[in-house]
């Protein structure tokens, strides 16, 4: 289910970032069957029991964040970040967003 407050913070966002930002929403909710979209710390964040995923508009990009990145298998080194339990991808155009990676992983940081 959509939360208002998510889509608010989508729809106030650029153009382009709003293309993003729709297009994770759904591969989230296609990937993830009964995941939760909250507003926490200002930026939409995806709960399954707890949470997994976030989205974060930037000046020239939008951050995909997960918490729980140990779970997934990143060989090609795409995520970013030092944090002890999340990293992020940088998202600067919704034609090169990877849906098949990116559903596996909304997957594996929710089992």
């Amino acid at each position: 289910m959509e939360n208002p407050q998510v889509s608010s913070y989508i729809e106030n966002a650029a153009d382009w970032q709003q293309q993003i930002m729709d297009k994770l929403r759904s591969l989230i909710q296609q990937s993830v069957p009964g995941a939760v979209e909250t507003l926490k710390w200002g930026r939409p964040v995806f709960t399954l029991q707890k949470d997994f995923a976030y989205l974060q508009a930037n000046k020239n990009h939008v951050n995909l964040g997960f918490m729980n990145f140990h779970q997934i298998d990143d060989p090609n080194g795409i995520l970013e970040g030092t944090g002890k339990d999340m990293r992020h991808i940088k998202m600067k155009s919704a034609e090169n967003i990877d849906e098949n990676l990116l559903k596996e992983w909304f997957v594996a940081v929710t089992t």
